[in-house]
This record gives C-alpha cells, sequence and structure tokens, in this order.
C-alpha cells in the first residue's frame, strides 16, 4: 500500500485578502459530484496556465477539524489495535496550520488530531475489555521528543536538565529508538491532556515576521498501545509528527539563533526530499542517516500505515512554497510501504515443582550431553563391572592414547588381541565405556590426568606474560600521582594578573569600536549619512591607524556636503524653520515644539541643548497633554519617530528590544498586536496607544534614540 497523502488548504488570515487567493481545490471530470480531490494552482510563469495535482483527498478552507479526522485519521486506529503501527505527520512550509492540524486548540471543535486519536484510542480500549468480559487487558503509555537543531531532547525534562548533546539514536529489530526517552502511562485521557499540555511547553517555539508562533523544531509523539490477552502480547504504536515549515530567509528577517534554526529545518527537509526522490527512481542507496529527523520518520522503510496531511496556503505570496510543497507530496504518494502486523509474544510461565524440589516435567526432549572421562567419578558396582567384562573387551588403552604417558597403567594379564585394529564398533563408546573397567577406576584416572601434557607452546607463554606485565605497567602507569607543579612566586603571578588583564582590556575596547563600526554600517544602509558619520567618528579611537576607516569617513562627509549643497537652493527662498528674530510677535513655540524643530534640522551636527528650566518644564507637564501633542502630529515627523515607527513596524523582536524600556515579553506583546491589527501604525499616536506600551513608554523610545540620533 503506497502512503496516503491528504492535502488540506488553510482559510485566509486577517490581513490576507480575498483576490489573493489561488489554491482552490476541485473535483474530478469523471466524478463531478464527489468529494474533491484535485488541487489547482496557477502556472507562476504564465496566469492562463493551472497545475493539477490529485491526492487521496482534498480539503477546502471551510473543511473542520472533526471532518479531517473521521474521514482520514479514525480508520487507523482499528488497524493500530490489530497490532499495525500507524505514522501521522504534517507537512508544509511555515505558516500554513500544520500545529492547529495536529495539536488544535483549545475549545472542543478546534481541537486537532492528536487529541482526537487519544480519545478514540481510549474508547476503543473500553469497548475491547467490555466485550471480552476483561479477559484482553489494554495499556497506553506515550513518549514525547523533539528535534531541534538535529538533536534530540525528551520534552517531559525541563530545558535546564536537558544534556547539550541530546539522547543517542539505535536501530532494535529494523526500527530507530531513541534512547534514554521517557514513557509515561496514561490511564485515561485527562492524564494524557495534562502530560501533553506539560510538554508542549518545553518546545522551542518562537515568533519571526510570518508566524507569531512559529514552530523551531520537529515534534514527534509516540503512543504505545499494549494489548494482553492471558499469555499473549500484542504490542503496536502509533507515531504523530508535527514537522516545522521550511522557510524563506528573505522574507523572515531572522536574527543570527533564528537563522541558525531556520538552517536546521531546511536541511532536515531537505534531506526528506531527497529519500523521496531516491526511493521514487528506486536508487540503490536512501540517505535516511544523514537527518536524525529522516532516520525517525523512515518514510518507505517503517512496515505500518502511513497519512501524510499537506497543509497549503492558498495566497499568492506562498506560490513558489506552495508548488514545491505539492511536488514533493506528488512523490511522497508513490512510495510504497508494506502493511506487516507486528507479531504478538508470548509470556512464560514459572514451571511448577514437584514436592521433592525436582521440576517435573519430562526429560526426554532434551538434549544429550557429551560423554566426558572425567565425569565418571562413582565405583561401579561387581555386578556391573562382571557385565561389562561379558560383553565387551577391556581396552589396554586410555582414552588419549596419543599421547606421551607418565606411569604405566597395569592391566589384567588374560587380554589379547591388543595389536588388532579397532574395529568401527569399537570406536564408538558410550559414556559408560569412557573408563576402563578396573576394581580400582580412581586411580586410572588420576594417571590419565596426569598422563595429559602442556597444551601451551613455549611461544605462547611469552606472549602471556608479555601481555601480563604490559597490564600491569598500564595500571601502574595510571595509578601514580603526578608530580606537584613548581609554585609561582607572587611578584610572576601579579605580572601574569596584569598582563590579562591588559589583554581583557584590549579585547574589550576593540570589541566595543567594531560595534561602533556596525552600527554605522546600519545606517549607512538605511540612507542616514550623518549618524554613520557619527558612528565611524566613536570608532575612530579604536582603530587610530586605520587608513581604510580615514578615507571611508572623507568620502561620507564629502557626500553629506554635496546633499547640504544641492538642499540650499531649495530651501533658500522658504521660511526659516528657527524664528530667532522678534518680529513675529505671533509664533510662539512652546518646548516641545523646540525639540521637534531642533530634531527635524538633522543636518547639523551640534546640537543647541534645552535651557534646564524647559527641561523642568517638559517634566512637568501632564500626561493628558503628553499624549495631545504626540496624538496631533502630523504627517511631518521627526526623525526619531519615523526611525521608532519603521523599527515597531517590522515586527522584529529582537530589533524592538533594543529600543529603550522594551524588554522581550513587552517585544512579543508589541508584535502580537500588531499581528491583530489590519494595518501598519502611522504615527507615534496609535503606538502609544497600544496595550502596554503607554505615552511614557513613546518618551523613553524617543530619549533613547537622542543619542543615536544626534
Amino acid at each position: 500500500m503506497s502512503v496516503r497523502v491528504v492535502a488540506r488548504i488553510r482559510p485566509l488570515l486577517k490581513q490576507e485578502l480575498e483576490k489573493d487567493t489561488i489554491v482552490e481545490a476541485a473535483t474530478t471530470a469523471s466524478e463531478p459530484s464527489a468529494a474533491p480531490s484535485i488541487v489547482r494552482i496557477p502556472n507562476p510563469k504564465n496566469e492562463a496556465e493551472a497545475f493539477s495535482f490529485q491526492f487521496n483527498s482534498v480539503y477546502d478552507q471551510q473543511a473542520t477539524q472533526q471532518q479531517v479526522f473521521d474521514n482520514e485519521i479514525s480508520p487507523t486506529v482499528k488497524h493500530l489495535f490489530k497490532g499495525f503501527d500507524v505514522t501521522i505527520f504534517a507537512y508544509g512550509v511555515t505558516g500554513t496550520g500544520k500545529t492547529h492540524t495536529m495539536r488544535g486548540g483549545k475549545l472542543l471543535a478546534d481541537r486537532g488530531v492528536i487529541p482526537r486519536l487519544l480519545s478514540s484510542i481510549y474508547r476503543r480500549s473500553r469497548k475491547i475489555e467490555k466485550d471480552t468480559e476483561g479477559d484482553t487487558k489494554v495499556d497506553v503509555a506515550m513518549s514525547y521528543y523533539e528535534i531541534y537543531n538535529d538533536r534530540v531532547y525528551d520534552l517531559f525534562e525541563a530545558p535546564e536538565k536537558r544534556t547539550p548533546a541530546g539522547l543517542p539514536i539505535r536501530d532494535n529489530n529494523g526500527k530507530t529508538v531513541v534512547v534514554g526517552l521517557t514513557e509515561r502511562p496514561c490511564t485515561s485521557l485527562k492524564d494524557f491532556e495534562s502530560l501533553y499540555d506539560q510538554a508542549n511547553v518545553n518546545r522551542s517555539t518562537s515568533a519571526t515576521k510570518l508566524n507569531a508562533h512559529s514552530s523551531r523544531s520537529h515534534a514527534v509523539l509516540c503512543v504505545k498501545v499494549t494489548q494482553v490477552t492471558g499469555n499473549e502480547v500484542r504490542v503496536s504504536t502509533a507515531s504523530a509528527i508535527d514537522l516545522a515549515g521550511s522557510e524563506d530567509n528573505r522574507r523572515t528577517d531572522n536574527g543570527k539563533e533564528r537563522m541558525v534554526e531556520s538552517a536546521s529545518i531546511n536541511k532536515s527537509l531537505f534531506v526528506l526530499a531527497q529519500c523521496v526522490e531516491a526511493i521514487s527512481k528506486k536508487q540503490s542507496r536512501i540517505p535516511y542517516r544523514e537527518s536524525k529527523m529522516t532516520r525517525i520518520l523512515s518514510l518507505g522503510q517503517n512496515n505500518g500505515l502511513t497519512v501524510m496531511i499537506l497543509n497549503l496556503a492558498p495566497v499568492r505570496s506562498y506560490h513558489l512554497d506552495t508548488l514545491s510543497s505539492l511536488n514533493f507530496a506528488n512523490r511522497t504518494k508513490k512510495i510504497e510501504v508494506n502493511e506487516v502486523e507486528n507479531r504478538p509474544f508470548f509470556r512464560t510461565a514459572p514451571k511448577p515443582e514437584s514436592k521433592s524440589g525436582i521440576p517435573s516435567v519430562p526429560l526426554a526432549n532434551r538434549q544429550p550431553l557429551r560423554p566426558k572421562a572425567l565425569s565418571h567419578n562413582v565405583v561401579p558396582s561387581k555386578e556391573q563391572a562382571e557385565k561389562d567384562k561379558i560383553e565387551k573387551p577391556v581396552k589396554a588403552f586410555s582414552v588419549y592414547s596419543d599421547k606421551p604417558k607418565t606411569t604405566a597403567i597395569s592391566r589384567p594379564g588374560h587380554l589379547s588381541g591388543q595389536g588388532h585394529p579397532r574395529t568401527a564398533e569399537a570406536q564408538k563408546r558410550t559414556s559408560s565405556e569412557a573408563v576402563p573397567t578396573i576394581n580400582r577406576p580412581s586411580k586410572v584416572l588420576k594417571s590419565t590426568v596426569a598422563a595429559r601434557p602442556e597444551t601451551m607452546s613455549q611461544k605462547s607463554i611469552e606472549e602471556l606474560i608479555e601481555r601480563k606485565v604490559a597490564e600491569k605497567l598500564a595500571e601502574q602507569a595510571l595509578s601514580a600521582k603526578l608530580p606537584a607543579g613548581t609554585e609561582i612566586s607572587p611578584d610572576v603571578q601579579a605580572r601574569l594578573i596584569a598582563l590579562e588583564r591588559r589583554v581583557i582590556d584590549q579585547e574589550s575596547a576593540r570589541a566595543e569600536g567594531l560595534q561602533y563600526l556596525l552600527m554605522a554600517k546600519q545606517h549607512t544602509v538605511r540612507g542616514e549619512e550623518v549618524s554613520a558619520l557619527k558612528m565611524y567618528q566613536l570608532a575612530l579611537p579604536y582603530f587610530p591607524d586605520n587608513q581604510k576607516l580615514a578615507q571611508k569617513m572623507l568620502k561620507l562627509q564629502e557626500k553629506i556636503n554635496r546633499k547640504e549643497e544641492e538642499r540650499r537652493p531649495k530651501s533658500g527662498g522658504g521660511v526659516p524653520l528657527m524664528a530667532d528674530d522678534g518680529d513675529d510677535d505671533d509664533y510662539q513655540p512652546d518646548a516641545h515644539d523646540q525639540d521637534d524643530e531642533d530634531e527635524s534640522v538633522f543636518d547639523n551636527h551640534q546640537r543647541a541643548k534645552p535651557p534646564c528650566s524647559q527641561r523642568h518644564s517638559a517634566d512637568s507637564d501632564s500626561e493628558d497633554e503628553l499624549a495631545h501633542s504626540l496624538i496631533n502630529t502630523g504627517p511631518d515627523q521627526t526623525p526619531r519617530s519615523k526611525h521608532i515607527l519603521r523599527i515597531i513596524n517590522s515586527r522584529d523582536v529582537a530589533q524592538i528590544r533594543l529600543l529603550k524600556g522594551v524588554g522581550a515579553k513587552k517585544a512579543e506583546m508589541i508584535v502580537n498586536a500588531l499581528c491583530e491589527m489590519d494595518d501598519e501604525i502611522r504615527h507615534v499616536g496609535e503606538l502609544g496607544r497600544l496595550k502596554g506600551v503607554g505615552i511614557k513608554g513613546v518618551e523613553r523610545m524617543r530619549e533613547g534614540l537622542a543619542g543615536v540620533m544626534a
């Protein structure tokens, strides 16, 4: 049976428009009244041409969680209880609804595949126990882990208790097993939900520009179902995998840490695509071991039912990513999977013992032991000796007749035929014939043992002695104490400490200079030449002999001068920015207008500091007046306000945290508020009205940018 592929198109988000929809579900021409099974998407190079992809089932934007589960996942539960393994995994780019499909929400109607699967398992287990009148007992246990940066971590373990290397992976009877994984028993659905919610807190998630709650790892939930009927035990496993979505870093604006996570996610998904392509082309080598995710998933090698849920975004902004996901799913549906039932094993009952302590099991089927001469150390009776003398001739030689003998053994004088060769019947001796039948067998046994020569040669003895000597020397070397180091004088110690501090100071100073250079580069990219020149000037003392830095500052100064010359004729006939003369009596600028005008003249290198009286009056203004002044700012905003709005509208948590007075929680709160809004923030008044920001928060952001924008 091939892998069952189910496509699901997610609904539109708040910021998405209906006219941008390009993905639609359609039915086949032969069965127009049947359920949709085709996904149509236009060709990105030619809008008049459309591509069609046929799958087992296709669900449009109006499909509910209950419909997806009842039609696709619920039929696999009966196979699970018949001993088959079931694998369910969600695939798609970031922001297409994979986690919502697998995990779902808190409401009953929004529950995903995993909670509904467990609820169905518990219902069926109770039905089996009731139908068999308690003869069959069903136990359910779960394990939950994630693959983060190609390392496996147990989600039942807190992040601070994890080992950096993660858990190792081993192969056991053709199945991939995670060593050291915690397995928790779940007796009811309530126990499962509490454990599942507790483990999801430890999963790695963060906000990106495309998804406010992006999964940064692949999550694997394993549900182990054990059915016990008498001595028969049947074990089957259901695996639900929520894969992380592939990301286009040109659109996500990820930071350094997010870029590392994104590279690991994209690499594992790329290896998965390579495995699918190798299987479809029937290649001899399939690169499962190049990624831990593909090694655990083992697509095409696991013996059981496999269901793939392909999540798609309907809008044009995901056009190329959606087309790539459809091509991957089209190759996946051709993979053949063997449906092999897990064989039950039987418990071995303890063997009953008789009153005498001897097991009552018959010994007829027991394998006979090899005959040994030394095993007969019981003196035979006279009747048995007489019987042996009559039935067979007594041997005049020992068992080891080809070996040199050290002692002579007396034999009875009536024996004859010693020089005749032994026949085939004489060569085959039973265990009772291995010892010469004489009246004193103990003496014969002692002489036989003494007659055995030394089995070790001279060379083997020498090698044994050398090996023992080498082991003894190695043991002494390991147990020997290291010689104590010579003590360092206090003067030398002080000089070493001073030298270490000097090196640390030089490194910290160089790092601070590099930070200024980085900020200058960022200002240059944004087109803020004056701020970039200021950063280069701050970095110059850390690199005094750098000619390249001096040339860059000179070119930047020339560029600023050229812009001033180009701007001067345009502003020559206009009204001056500052009302320095006292002719215009109607113009009475207050403290806030004076600050905004000083900031608008951005080309001046030195700003005149406002008098202390104005600063005190600004601090004593009420919050209502300050809010009124921020809300009434027109389209001509100050550079600081524009810079703050640019950072806020970027929805980058890392950049928002750099603003003064904004921490990690407040930055995430601002990003969540922006995701709920239909439009971007136009002015600082709207920013002040955001939950958790306030007017004072906006002023702190502006004060933090005062030194940078000066």
